[in-house]
């Protein structure tokens, strides 16, 4: 696994650029691997839902979706990101919704909260020592029992997937500050159980899904 090149502080600022012209490159490379995700975390309407990363919101409207009697909250560290998340969730007409600037690293929500935690191309962004403080976080807002889903870039299984590994090395803005990782031994690590992971590939861009039950 390649070291992050991208600092925590650099997030926003590269994310802000990118606002504008993500939900292009999210529909070319990343699209079937969010609605992996979705089908994974199984949401049940009523449950107590948060979306960490949540970008643009192309997660969080079909979130919304499902879950019309529960709660919903989502946090992003760019606000204008969040920015376009209220807008597209605003369209959707529910109002059973919070969106707010937030920090996986410390996140502002009680412990044993939360039913279902959904996380979208974050941790490819971390650098790897603070994956396994990350997913206590995690662990820690989740409910005993409660569902956890996420997509993160990953290596490619094929000779081809490695063309975003290469563009990461010479500039890792291109990418957003993603590159490949694994999740699924650190969720084990942490005490989640039912663990699963799937490889998916779209435009050759390699992505894992990956899902846990907390202890």
């Amino acid at each position: 696994m390649m070291n992050a090149q991208i600092e925590k502080k650099q997030v926003p600022l590269i994310y802000r650029k990118i606002a504008p012209t993500y939900d292009a490159w999210a529909w070319m490379t990343e699209r079937k691997a969010r609605a992996r995700c979705l089908e994974m975390a199984a949401i049940r309407d009523g449950e107590d839902v948060l979306e960490v990363a949540v970008g643009t919101g192309l997660a969080f409207e079909k979130i919304l979706a499902a879950n019309p009697s529960g709660n919903n909250e989502g946090i992003d560290l760019t606000p204008e990101m969040l920015q376009r998340a209220e807008q597209r969730a605003a369209k959707t007409g529910f109002d059973n919704y919070r969106l707010r600037v937030g920090d996986a690293y410390d996140m502002d929500f009680p412990s044993d909260s939360v039913d279902v935690l959904l996380n979208n191309y974050m941790f490819d962004l971390l650098p790897q020592q603070d994956f396994l403080t990350v997913l206590d976080e995690f662990k820690r807002v989740l409910r005993p029992g409660g569902r956890l889903a996420m997509v993160n870039m990953t290596k490619g299984q094929h000779w081809y997937n490695g063309l975003w590994q290469r563009i990461y090395r010479i500039n890792p803005a291109l990418l957003g500050g993603c590159r490949g990782v694994s999740l699924l031994p650190l969720l084990q690590r942490c005490g989640f159980s039912h663990t699963s992971r799937h490889y998916m590939s779209q435009f050759t861009f390699p992505s894992e899904v990956v899902y846990g039950v907390a202890p």
